[in-house]
């Protein structure tokens, strides 16, 4: 019976509070703002209206609209990495599999969020707090990857032909490569096919191996 209680008790603390909500409103209702009239179009006005909230309830919870799509791009990222870190979770999968899952879920992630994550990479020059976190998950994205890069066979070393280097590199050709195709109207599976392309040679996994084949 204590066991029953105590468990319930752990429910409710994790279960989301209404400022949690409140918080999670803003942050959809910023990103359909962003979807449908940009980030210069979008003000602090339209987020509260799109949220049902008032602009004073608004800013208990941010102070400004850049704090808004900083923590918009905070909450996106963050679910990047959670599905990037899930690609590769026991890191045991072969390499060519693991960058093939990571491939694929950062390209779902532009088609699905790609207003938000566009916004981050051209507001980051100028916003601190998105630049921070958008930084953060590239150099997560890089950390993930560099372990399959040695997997793979690079050096774990600090030299630029090792595999930390190498794949910081990756990640960020990654970043601007699906940027580009989100912003200029192409095929998001067509870049994330070529950017597979390239990740393989670069690690030197041998074509097919991502499917399954063999590592080389």
């Amino acid at each position: 019976m204590e066991d029953d209680r105590r468990e319930a008790g752990t429910r409710r603390r994790v279960a989301p509070t209404k400022g949690d909500l409140r918080e999670r409103a803003i942050l959809d209702a910023a990103e359909q703002q962003l979807d449908s009239e940009g980030a210069d179009g979008m003000t602090v006005a339209t987020i509260a209206q799109a949220a049902g909230i008032t602009r004073g309830a608004l800013y208990f919870y941010f102070g400004s609209k850049n704090e808004v799509l900083a923590a918009l791009v905070a909450r996106t990222v963050a679910t990047l990495r959670a599905e990037m870190d899930a690609a590769d979770a026991d890191g045991a999968s072969a390499p060519g599999d693991a960058l093939r899952q990571g491939v694929e879920q950062t390209a779902r992630m532009w088609r699905e969020h790609g207003t938000v994550m566009r916004t981050a990479v051209e507001l980051s020059p100028t916003v601190p707090a998105i630049d921070q976190a958008w930084r953060s998950a590239v150099v997560a994205l890089a950390d993930t990857t560099r372990g399959i890069a040695e997997r793979a066979g690079l050096p774990a070393g600090p030299g630029p032909h090792d595999a930390a280097a190498v794949a910081a590199a990756l990640v960020w050709m990654t970043e601007r490569a699906l940027y580009q195709a989100t912003v200029s109207g192409g095929s998001l599976d067509e870049a994330a096919a070529t950017l597979l392309h390239v990740w393989l040679a670069a690690l030197g996994i041998p074509a097919g191996a991502e499917l399954g084949g063999a590592e080389g």
